[in-house]
């Protein structure tokens, strides 16, 4: 299997590294733009939604990321898994489109969340 994960959160990096298979391949990035070029052949994407945000507490960047994946030649058709805010993170909106998330996860993620999620394809 192939993962992409977005996150700068070293706690999630390390839950994913644990969580994944052996055999699988992880990559990881802090920039979404990056991941969407490098989605080809990805079986599940990853994103912590505080890695989309450009203004705290905006979801603003967030919109972008999601209008950016669901036009994106490869990454449209990757399933994706939405690694919420902390509880106590106020965010002026939440948006969502239909279908648009496999997954939701709330925090805090350690590895049994992340190889559970993994079953799923």
């Amino acid at each position: 299997m192939r993962f992409i994960v977005i996150t700068s959160d070293q706690g999630i990096i390390g839950a994913a590294k644990e969580g994944f298979h052996p055999a699988d391949e992880a990559l990881f990035f802090t920039d979404w733009r990056k991941a969407l070029d490098e989605s080809a052949g990805a079986d599940m994407m990853f994103v912590d939604l505080m890695d989309t945000l450009t203004e705290a507490h905006k979801i603003d960047g967030y919109e972008k990321f999601a209008q950016a994946k669901m036009a994106h030649p490869t990454a449209a058709s990757v399933p994706l898994v939405l690694i919420n805010a902390p509880d106590d993170y106020d965010i002026d909106s939440m948006v969502g489109w239909p279908d648009f998330l496999f997954g939701n996860l709330r925090r805090p993620i350690n590895s049994k969340v992340i190889r559970r999620m993994t079953t799923y394809v």
